[in-house]
């Protein structure tokens, strides 16, 4: 079982959303916490600490995370739409 943790800026994006998105949305990331790697992530790439990030689709919205194995970590880093996520 994994640890699902956000960052300040996901839950700041979360808050603003309306209650029935952002429930559908921290109801797909808590399931990470039992399978972090689920069949519909994609794979972004690696860290130099072995680190491995992944982008997860929920709806319109995309997920980028993180997945530390040793710690059993899962950081959410970022949530947004797909035509924003990917800007910084």
């Amino acid at each position: 079982m994994y640890v699902v943790e956000a960052s300040q800026e996901t839950q700041k994006f979360l808050n603003k959303l309306d209650n029935h998105i952002r429930e559908r949305i921290v109801e797909r990331l808590k399931k990470l916490g039992e399978n972090p790697v689920p069949s519909d992530a994609k794979f972004i790439s690696r860290g130099g600490d072995g680190t491995k990030f992944f982008r997860f689709r929920i709806g319109d919205y995309r997920a980028l995370y993180s997945v530390k194995d040793t710690e059993k970590i899962i950081l959410i880093a970022r949530i947004d739409r797909r035509s924003r996520v990917y800007d910084r």
